[in-house]
């Protein structure tokens, strides 16, 4: 019963998801092609073959995160702020997929490195989460202690905590993504779930548009972000599961 519950609700979500998105991706398809062909109507000059060429080397580059900006390249991705937040994707299992190791020794160095860092995250954030229930039953005691509350004050706490968590981690985030990215709020929440649930498209990353100018402690902040993000919301799913069971 479960599973057959498991595949109706899967293909519930893809049935919406298809007719919610495949007119876009219909719509899209069709704009670019009709780009492509009036590139190559008003530059004859320019040969199928080649303009291909030269579009799959882009989608590389841009892979790699490289981008042209006039006669020149930007490049930063990989400096070390850069390369810290890839290693916080990799071990939380984000895996955003808008960066990734394109040398031999650095695929084999990610492959060892998630093999112990993911264990030694998951081991990190179950302590979190523990600390986190200990604050929220600590206070709760006193409450009970100071007003004589009883099923009241677990309540009560764990409401705080829920409403805390969602300011924090989901809420509040939204409004610094619009003021670095550019990101309407809508969109801002969207990469907060998406990011803390692990899920991690990709379709939205901090830090890689080359037309902004980053500060140095914002990845870093991002980085702390995430991490406690992900054990409250791993609370909260454990919450979820508890109610399905």
């Amino acid at each position: 019963v479960l599973l057959a519950v498991y595949v109706v609700y899967v293909g519930l979500g893809a049935a919406v998801l298809q007719a919610l998105e495949r007119p876009a991706e219909v719509q899209a398809a069709q704009q670019l092609l009709q780009e492509h062909w009036e590139l190559l109507a008003n530059h004859t000059c320019l040969q199928g073959p080649a303009l291909q060429r030269l579009i799959e080397g882009i989608i590389q580059a841009y892979k790699s995160g490289i981008t042209l900006q006039g006669n020149t390249t930007s490049l930063g991705r990989w400096d070390y702020s850069g390369s810290f937040f890839f290693s916080i994707s990799a071990i939380t299992t984000i895996g955003y997929g808008n960066l990734s190791p394109s040398t031999a020794i650095g695929r084999i160095f990610c492959i060892v490195f998630a093999l112990f860092g993911i264990p030694l995250n998951l081991v990190l954030l179950n302590e979190i989460g523990q600390l986190m229930l200990l604050g929220v039953q600590h206070c709760a005691c006193r409450l009970e202690e100071v007003f004589h509350w009883q099923n009241k004050a677990s309540f009560l706490m764990k409401t705080c905590a829920l409403v805390t968590g969602l300011l924090l981690f989901l809420l509040l985030p939204p409004l610094l993504f619009s003021d670095k990215e550019g990101w309407s709020y809508e969109e801002g929440f969207y990469y907060s779930f998406i990011t803390l649930s692990t899920i991690g498209f990709g379709d939205y990353v901090i830090g890689m548009n080359p037309d902004r100018t980053y500060p140095g402690w914002y990845k870093n902040v991002i980085s702390l972000w995430i991490l406690f993000g992900m054990a409250w919301l791993a609370l909260v799913i454990k919450f979820c599961i508890n109610l399905l069971e």
